[in-house]
């Protein structure tokens, strides 16, 4: 009896799901971009892992610490984004928190990626590894471009948020630069 009297008006709210996707944050597009970005920089990092053995072992640890890197800290903007804890965190703009991170792992990623591969030896792996690197090399870039062209350059943004004057409009700069008449 009380589902014949609740149901008709009752309608689910969209905003109490968990995931929030699209969002003002992250679309659909970059939502699945930012898994395969997760995905890649970890298949790198497990390949990297299975590479038992190094003559130079520098490249190595270098690509393992950026492959690492890249897979958990873009697991974890990829939570924050695509849930409400973004609003826990006490960051204004996340778009230039997002530009920035993607920017530089994916340069780091390009550089590591580039040193490992002409120091892998001759190992399977290692080469395995490299093609991964670079794969998401290629991800986290695509991201960047995705990003620019949704959104545009954050730091180029002219929509700049005005102070809180809590209702009183400041003066004029004319108003505060003459001197008072008593």
């Amino acid at each position: 009896m009380a589902d014949a009297v609740y149901t008709p008006t009752t309608t689910p709210n969209p905003g109490d799901s968990f995931c929030l996707i699209p969002s003002a944050h992250l679309d659909r597009n970059r939502f699945i971009l930012k898994v395969v970005e997760v995905v890649l920089s970890f298949i790198a990092f497990i390949l990297e892992e299975t590479v038992d053995s190094c003559f130079s072992c520098s490249p190595l640890y270098f690509f393992e610490f950026v492959s690492c890197t890249a897979f958990l800290f873009t697991l974890l903007l990829l939570v924050l984004l695509s849930t409400k804890l973004h609003k826990k965190i006490g960051i204004e703009d996340w778009s230039k928190v997002d530009l920035i991170y993607t920017g530089v792992i994916a340069l780091l990623l390009f550089i590591s990626s580039c040193v490992f591969a002409t120091d892998r030896g001759h190992l399977v792996q290692a080469t395995v590894a490299v093609v991964f690197g670079f794969l998401a090399t290629v991800a986290f870039f695509v991201d960047i471009g995705l990003m620019v062209k949704s959104h545009g350059l954050p730091f180029l943004n002219k929509d700049k948020k005005q102070e809180h004057t809590n209702g009183i409009q400041p003066p004029a700069e004319e108003e505060r630069l003459k001197p008072e008449t008593a």
